[in-house]
């Protein structure tokens, strides 16, 4: 299989706009004719789906919870880019453009890159028209704030529920449509299965999970907006219904999976502090604009934080990384963290963290100013842990947290299968191999918003003949009965322990070997005991009740079994990249001072994966990077 990038012909800063100039239309009345399905109700799902409304397609908008409102977009918290240059600090979309691929460490596609910032201008104008309560400053202007990995102030915030703010801006885009009968809503339904007919994505195998009762849905054009697979590890800082398996579903029927081991940690978590724990708390990033990290300067550390004195402090981020200081990029930091607390200096109960310290801003800013700027995440970090952080130090640790690795898309953001498009964290696109902060919901609503709407109706011009597509093809009765026969075989299993038990088992074995570092040995111990993780898994899950009502354990024993195969990809991944990048660190591929070491002669591509059966290995296909504009260099934050 040769991929195809279908990147537009012309200089990077025209590419987007040839695009447009030349991409095929549907007219007004032809798209009464057409349907489409959108999986997700997040900030690419909820956007895209009230985009096409108003466009005035007949859309399907699914999501697994309760309320559109409660997609996980809604824990983002520490703000958004846009290089909109308002504290005049040299921002560009040009300078924005080398931020973000200079932060994936030069394993993303130019064109999309670009073409994320230069769509984060329209953004902001958008929200604020949405009502979205950006901060303000006294004079009535946006603020920003920076994040890691930039010089400049480019992030727009909503104290810290920027993720809640815009989620609700886009549910209200949404649910309007949905008023006006343009998008039908499902809620309380998973999508289990694709359906491909001759080589085309053209409906979704669902499940209601409050009957259990599985349904056929129809459409011209399948939309999976679903986020990430970050909760294979167990403890994250995910929610517990994350899961990767609508993206895994459509792997299987053939979309290609891109670059499955990039997982970013997350380095401003609170640290586990016992093994009763399902998930873990995300502290903002934007915490670290006024925080500085540190760690005792003596091993096994027994004084409290304030008894420290400054000279026994080693602030790491500073020292490492003078230019960019407590603000490097996440992969760094989280790296830096893990690298003291397993030399034996972190702190805590269990001596699995490291100390967020506001001392010196509120000391040179006021107490007031750090409260209003944050006062709520001060406030949720009281009421878990009981210490108050204008006072003392926070705790944090690095956890799982973001996928770059996704299903492999094209510049139209569509699949290897034609008419499955794949939005937001539910792709590999943009990021490389490293998130920068503050990027995530930028690029799920610039997807949805601005790039989607014009590549699905590209696409869908040439299907207004087609007709209605008919639930009762074969396809459909195959995949709805291949979806019955995983229930049942679920239920008949009948063992002894709990999908928890194998989620969290199969958690720590990929935060051991498949997490902040990998090697060659690790991983491939990892992928051995998957496979038996796997198969006692099958023999001894227990699951009670019965598939035709509600049964979360149901749910979660389907997402834990597409997590089997998602982690043993996840290793083939890492293993075959005989480099370090990003997120991706390789023990064996490091400069001598713990560095990341990238190999461009023989890695500079993204890893693709075909799905080629049960049992068997995938297969590698290489889709290579060409840099035009600026040439992948060491990636330096000294």
């Amino acid at each position: 299989m040769i991929l195809n990038s279908k990147i537009p012909e012309g200089p990077l800063e025209k590419k987007w706009d040839n695009y447009k100039k030349t991409a095929k239309l549907v007219n007004p009345a032809n798209r009464k004719k057409l349907d489409v399905i959108v999986v997700g109700t997040g900030l690419a799902g909820s956007s895209v789906a009230a985009s096409l409304g108003e466009m005035g397609y007949n859309v399907k908008s699914f999501c697994f919870q309760d309320s559109p409102r409660r997609a996980h977009s809604v824990a983002a918290q520490g703000g958004v880019n846009a290089a909109k240059n308002y504290k005049n600090d040299d921002d560009s979309v040009y300078r924005m453009f080398v931020d973000t691929l200079k932060g994936g460490d030069f394993r993303a596609r130019e064109a999309n890159v670009y073409r994320m910032a230069e769509c984060s201008l329209n953004l902001i104008d958008q929200a604020v028209a949405q009502g979205v309560p950006f901060a303000r400053e006294y004079g009535g202007y946006l603020d920003n704030r920076s994040f890691g990995g930039v010089q400049v102030s480019r992030t727009f915030y909503a104290r810290g529920q920027t993720g809640q703010q815009l989620l609700l801006g886009a549910y209200q885009a949404l649910m309007r449509q949905v008023g006006k009968k343009t998008v039908q809503l499902f809620s309380r339904h998973e999508m289990l299965d694709l359906v491909v007919i001759e080589g085309k994505a053209r409906g979704i195998i669902v499940r209601n999970l409050d009957t259990g009762e599985i349904e056929r849905h129809s459409a011209h054009v399948v939309v999976l907006a679903t986020g990430g697979y970050g909760k294979i590890y167990y403890l994250s800082t995910l929610a517990m219904g994350c899961n990767g398996s609508a993206i895994w579903r459509a792997h299987k029927k053939g979309a290609l999976m891109a670059s499955p081991s990039w997982i970013q940690v997350h380095p401003t978590s609170l640290p586990q502090s016992g093994d009763y724990q399902s998930k873990l708390t995300l502290m903002s990033e934007s915490l670290r604009n006024d925080g500085r990290i540190w760690v005792p300067l003596k091993e096994n550390e027994t004084r409290k934080a304030n008894d420290i004195p400054e000279e026994e402090r080693d602030y790491y981020l500073e020292r490492r990384y003078p230019a960019f200081g407590n603000l490097a990029p996440r992969d760094i930091s989280s790296r830096a963290a893990k690298e003291r607390i397993d030399a034996g200096f972190g702190i805590g109960p269990l001596k699995n963290a490291v100390y967020l310290d506001f001392s010196k801003a509120i000391k040179e800013q006021g107490k007031e100013k750090i409260q209003e700027k944050y006062g709520n995440l001060f406030n949720m970090y009281l009421k878990i842990t009981g210490y108050d952080a204008y006072k003392e130090p926070m705790m944090i640790s690095p956890s799982a947290h973001f996928s770059m690795g996704g299903l492999w898309i094209d510049y139209e953001l569509m699949t290897t299968i034609p008419g499955l498009f794949a939005l937001g964290e539910a792709n590999f696109a943009d990021h490389g191999a490293n998130r920068l902060g503050a990027n995530s919901l930028l690029q799920a609503s610039v997807d949805g918003y601005f790039i989607a709407p014009y590549t699905i109706a590209n696409y869908l011009s040439n299907e207004i003949h087609t007709g209605k597509i008919s639930t009762d093809d074969i396809e459909f009765e195959k995949a709805e009965n291949h979806v019955k026969q995983q229930i049942e075989g679920f239920i008949a299993i009948n063992g002894t322990k709990t999908v928890d038990y194998f989620h969290r088992a199969l958690g720590k074995l990929l935060y051991d070997y498949c997490g902040l570092a990998r090697n060659e040995k690790g991983l491939k111990y990892a992928i051995e005991e998957i496979r038996k993780l796997k198969q006692e898994f099958y023999k001894d899950v227990k699951i009670s009740g019965q598939g035709n009502a509600m049964n979360t354990e149901l749910e979660k024993a389907g997402r834990v079994a597409d997590y089997f195969e998602i982690g043993e990809l996840m290793c083939y991944d890492a293993l075959t990249r005989n480099e370090s990048c990003g997120a991706h660190f390789r023990e064996e591929f490091q400069t001598p001072d713990g560095e990341a070491l990238r190999n461009d002669t023989e890695f500079q591509f993204i890893s693709a994966w075909n799905w080629t059966g049960e049992n068997n290995e995938p297969e590698l296909i290489k889709e290579h990077l060409i840099f035009e504009e600026i040439q992948p260099t060491v990636r330096s934050y000294k």
